[in-house]
């Protein structure tokens, strides 16, 4: 199986032998810290650590100018600790509030590596132990929701600060849905 990280690398050395200002319009990579406490912390104590995360932004395509012209993109994250990784597609927009710096939220889709139900029977105290250590997610298929802040740094690169939240949202799955909330920073290069 092709690990998220690899897939991602694999992907980025491409466009960025062959970049096109027709078709990528950035690359961005930077480190998260996975399973924050925001607002829900209930599981934030489970699979702590950092991963790597990166993303390839498309140009938008005219036709989506009806919905302010998101980017697309695909993107990988990578649990340093062998915890969750995860990779997906989606699409991302940015709203300039200021010079240089712009608002930045996406939806999109993503497909994990990490652990949907407790393998083990109710009452179990083993399983009572793996839960205890392990972010239940309910389904493999995740929403996965960012809002960032980049700003622009000398030629054609930037910095970003971001959130990250994975969830299915009890559309993707049923059952468990703990979710994961990331918080991180990511430098960026563009094409453009």
């Amino acid at each position: 199986m092709i690990r998220p990280t690899a897939a991602f690398a694999a992907t980025a050395a491409f466009f960025a032998g062959n970049a096109s200002a027709d078709l990528v319009s950035e690359v961005r990579l930077g480190v998260m810290q996975e399973n924050v406490c925001v607002l829900d912390c209930d599981n934030a104590n489970k699979e702590p650590g950092q991963s790597i995360n990166g993303e390839l932004l498309f140009n938008s395509p005219d036709v989506l100018g009806i919905i302010w012209s998101p980017e697309p993109y695909i993107m990988a994250s990578g649990n340093l600790n062998g915890d969750t990784s995860f990779g997906g597609v989606g699409l991302r927009w940015g709203f300039e509030f200021a010079e240089g710096w712009t608002f930045e939220p996406s939806v999109g889709y993503v497909i994990h590596d990490g652990t949907v139900e407790n393998p083990y029977p109710q009452g179990d105290p083993v399983g009572a132990a793996y839960a205890e250590e392990h972010v239940l997610l309910g389904s493999k298929d995740l929403f996965r929701t960012t809002f960032g802040v980049h700003r622009d740094l000398a030629g054609p690169w930037g910095i970003e600060f971001m959130y990250e939240h994975l969830s299915h949202g009890q559309i993707l799955g049923d059952g468990h849905n703990q979710g994961l909330d990331n918080l991180g920073v990511r430098l960026s290069y563009s094409f453009n």
